[in-house]
């Protein structure tokens, strides 16, 4: 009986695949006998003192085996063996011990203890704030510092003066809060605790103020974003940016005037004496403000399940490729990959990393401490392990 051509087609198939898996079969032979070479190659290297990169060297293996290579096939090898260099460095690394001070400082910093009920929290703005309503949400019995502007945060926490901060990092409308961002590579902290808040901005006017009356609306200017829909629906009214909503609420409370407006929360409304004129004035029916609790020091409780990573690369290409592959690897499920301009430095930038993970797990700790001690990695700053309310 003669055979089909789809017959003939799925035996050509299932011969093929038989032949990739002898030819994986012996990658993963010759993959273990050059990750042994490499653990021979690591204590020469301690006893040498010798670095583990060594550039030239790979460089060099790049043109070897590439030398032959038919072009179309060129970038695949190049991808295979910058992996494999990644792999051998960082199982060199482990060898030699890398990354122990990190992996130390997590460990003394690991405690059973709850998350504090009560504390004294550096904040900015003033009374009926989101960040007020997050650290009261964060603290059941908060003794709130407040301070003007996000800097003064950092240095309150940074000098000692308040245990705790908190700063908003995101909004899921608006997007990142930059200016916190661009603060975190100036100071010395840790994320400690994070929290979603569900925002809803009203519009708040002095009584006896209407809609019609208003020709300038005020709040901070993430607040302003997230009501773009609401604001270009009354283009007579001019959008101004200030430091803070509940700020802007309480200084039009204040000003005795009958043409201004902000947006804030309705908090606002009661504590300084406003009226609600609009409500649902957000573009999102979802709007999240997600806000980070920090610390001076390290604190990593049983129930953190989050880990974020601040680190600057090399201005060359396949660096930040580089670096996703290895949390890829471990199926660790980045959550935020957010980029900063250094700040000096043409054309360089300082990554953030979130994650779900557990720092006790040993695959995380080992990427820590490859993280921690690679050389080729410019800037690396562990922010924190914490849990998310």
């Amino acid at each position: 009986m003669n055979e089909s051509p789809n017959d003939l087609k799925t035996k050509d198939l299932g011969q093929c695949r038989q032949e990739i898996d002898a030819i994986d079969d012996e990658i993963t032979r010759l993959m273990e006998a050059r990750l042994a070479v490499s653990e021979r190659v690591a204590e020469l290297k301690r006893a040498a003192g010798s670095p583990v990169t060594d550039p030239a060297r790979e460089r060099a293996i790049l043109t070897r085996v590439t030398d032959h290579v038919p072009p179309e096939h060129m970038i695949g090898v190049r991808q295979l063996f910058t992996t494999l260099f990644g792999l051998s460095k960082a199982l060199q690394r482990r060898r030699i011990g890398a990354g122990g001070a990190l992996l130390d400082e997590l460990a003394r910093a690991a405690t059973s203890e709850r998350f504090p009920q009560k504390a004294v929290v550096a904040c900015a703005g003033v009374e009926g704030s989101y960040a007020q309503q997050a650290t009261s949400l964060l603290f059941p019995i908060p003794t709130i510092l407040y301070f003007k502007g996000f800097e003064k945060v950092f240095e309150a926490v940074e000098k000692g003066l308040c245990p705790y901060g908190v700063l908003p990092v995101e909004n899921s409308a608006a997007g990142s809060v930059a200016a916190v961002y661009d603060l975190m590579r100036q100071h010395r902290f840790h994320i400690v605790r994070a929290l979603r808040l569900k925002v809803d901005h009203v519009l708040l006017a002095p009584k006896g103020v209407t809609l019609a009356d208003v020709r300038t609306v005020a709040s901070h200017p993430h607040a302003l974003a997230q009501c773009a829909r609401f604001l270009k629906a009354h283009p007579e009214i001019h959008a101004e940016p200030g430091p803070n909503t509940a700020v802007a609420a309480k200084e039009l409370a204040a000003s005795g005037a009958t043409d201004r407006a902000v947006i804030a929360s309705r908090v606002c409304a009661e504590l300084y004496g406003l009226d609600v004129i609009a409500e649902d004035i957000c573009d999102a029916a979802y709007n999240y403000t997600r806000f980070i609790c920090i610390a001076k020091d390290l604190e990593v409780r049983a129930d953190a399940n989050k880990i974020s990573l601040m680190l600057s690369l090399p201005h060359r290409p396949g660096a930040l490729n580089g670096i996703i592959a290895k949390f890829a690897a471990i199926d660790v499920n980045l959550t935020k990959l957010e980029s900063r301009p250094v700040p000096g430095r043409d054309f360089e930038f300082s990554f953030v990393f979130d994650f779900e993970a557990n720092a006790g797990d040993e695959q995380v700790r080992a990427l820590l401490a490859e993280l921690s001690s690679d050389p080729e990695i410019e800037h690396f700053t562990f922010l924190g392990a914490f849990g998310e309310k």
